[in-house]
């Protein structure tokens, strides 16, 4: 299976967007959403609020690495959507590593004994 399974389709980004849960921070929002797959698929969306083409894949990027660090403790099927918002392009992976723990331990995605 490869490392990231991207969300493609936008009836998948839409279903996200309404149904799942949302946990917002000034850098990142959140969209969880239980899906049967028994993965985890994973789609990042940058608005041009954000800034130019290249501050826009930055944030792609940062918001990449942060999820492969914490992709293993993913439990379940999820549909997760991530936002990127002004303040991510700021930010290293690590730090905005430490606000999607947060974000998928209060959606239900990352077990409450595993925040550590």
């Amino acid at each position: 299976m490869p490392d990231i399974v991207a969300l493609k389709l936008n009836s998948d980004f839409k279903r996200a967007y309404w149904r799942g849960k949302v946990q917002t921070h000034s850098a990142l929002v959140t969209y969880a959403l239980k899906n049967r797959s028994g993965f985890c698929r994973v789609g990042i969306t940058t608005g041009k609020k954000i800034g130019s083409a290249v501050e826009r894949n930055r944030c792609r990027r940062i918001i990449k690495a942060a999820y492969r660090s914490l992709a293993p403790r993913c439990s379940g099927g999820w549909d997760l959507v991530f936002v990127a918002r002004e303040r991510t392009k700021q930010m290293k992976s690590t730090q905005l590593e430490a606000v999607m723990l947060r974000q998928l331990a209060a959606a239900g995605v990352i077990p409450e004994n595993a925040r550590v």
